[in-house]
C-alpha cells in the first residue's frame, strides 16, 4: 500500500488501520490529531478506520507550552 504521510510517500504492506499505521510509525495515538483525505479521524475510530492505497494522511503532534 502506498500512503502519503505529511507530504512524504510511505510504501507498506503491514498497515490496514490507522492504529496499525501509528504503531508502525511509533507514534502514541493520544498525542496526535489525524486527518485522512481532508477529513479528521476521531481518536476512538483509529483502531477501525481502514486506510486505502493512495490515501493522504496528515499527522499533527500536540505541543504544550506556556
Amino acid at each position: 500500500m502506498r500512503l502519503t504521510i505529511n507530504g512524504k510517500i510511505l510504501e507498506t504492506s503491514n498497515v490496514g488501520t490507522m492504529m496499525e499505521l501509528l504503531n508502525e510509525l511509533q507514534i502514541k495515538p493520544g498525542q496526535v490529531a489525524v486527518e485522512v483525505n481532508l477529513s479528521i479521524i476521531k481518536r476512538a475510530d483509529y483502531s477501525t478506520f481502514r486506510l486505502n492505497d493512495g490515501d493522504k494522511v496528515e499527522i499533527v503532534n500536540f505541543v504544550g507550552g506556556g
